[in-house]
């Protein structure tokens, strides 16, 4: 099996109320190291991400050290991997800020490995792909049938004038719902989507008469919620985390569940199975 994995790469500084700031891989690479740790023996892994070109040797050899992983995808580019600053003012609050957001995948870059058997769409900055690309990617892929995961993720926020995210509607949720076969967000995401403020069950009801398969709301410690429709009538799972689960810190911990999650569909087409095991690796693993 072949996945295509799109989204940008980031770094995440995290600056904890005491102690010393601490920089990681975040973003894309923390979708593909997920990704590989579940992979088969004949399974691949194709990001296509851009990278600073200061930054590429380094992080192409992180890359290339995960099993499975085909390094194909990445490119140089003039601007540097962004940043997210996570401010900390205890072990759960904290203020996330974006720095030096990269320019949207180009679709003639993705293009080239749509040679897949699905594609997993991370909007890590909310600028990584851009509607009319996904609309490309949609028409070049749907006469084989070839399936799209869709995290919407921070295509939900936007940066304002102190770099600082902050949740806005999005206008075109539909759109993008439109194009792809599952779709995932957080609470926080869904509920603030719409521009008409919708509850949760009416916006996953209109998802599904778009023609999206699943969708999954992730919640924390509370699990994570799969809508689907049969017969016409949206059905709702809720499916809680292992018992005896210890509550961590929640950044990445989307990307991980995206990605078990969508490597898991891929293999089995059982989205309420699919989503079990993502949430039990993700109980099993640190996301962040």
């Amino acid at each position: 099996m072949r996945l295509l994995v799109l989204g940008h790469l980031s770094l995440d500084v995290f600056h904890p109320a005491e102690g010393n700031e601490l920089e990681e891989p975040g973003g894309l690479f923390r979708s593909v190291a997920a990704l590989s740790s579940l992979c088969g023996r004949n399974d691949r892994i194709i990001p296509v991400a851009g990278v600073g070109t200061k930054e590429y040797a380094q992080i192409l050899s992180r890359f290339a050290a995960l099993p499975s992983v085909d390094t194909g995808g990445l490119y140089r580019q003039n601007v540097p991997v962004h940043r997210v600053h996570y401010y900390f003012r205890d072990e759960r609050d904290y203020v996330e800020c974006a720095r030096e957001l990269a320019p949207p995948i180009p679709f003639q870059r993705i293009k080239p490995h749509l040679d897949v058997d699905g594609i997993l769409i991370n909007m890590v900055s909310g600028v990584d792909i851009t509607l009319e690309t996904l609309d490309e990617i949609r028409m070049a892929v749907r006469n084989d049938g070839i399936p799209i995961h869709l995290d919407y993720h921070n295509l939900t926020t936007a940066v304002n004038d102190r770099h600082e995210r902050v949740r806005r509607p999005l206008l075109e949720w539909r759109r993008w719902a439109f194009m792809v076969d599952t779709l995932q967000c957080n609470e926080e995401e869904i509920a603030g989507l719409t521009l008409e403020g919708l509850p949760e069950p009416a916006t996953a009801g209109h998802m599904m008469t778009l023609g999206v398969k699943g969708l999954l709301v992730t919640r924390g410690i509370r699990g994570v919620t799969l809508y689907t429709s049969q017969h016409k009538t949206l059905m709702r799972e809720d499916i809680p985390v292992p018992a005896g689960s210890e509550p961590r810190m929640a950044i990445g911990h989307g990307d991980v569940f995206g990605a078990a999650f969508w490597i898991t569909y891929r293999k089995t087409r059982d989205l309420l199975a699919s989503v079990t095991e993502a949430v039990r690796y993700v109980a099993e693993h640190k996301g962040g």
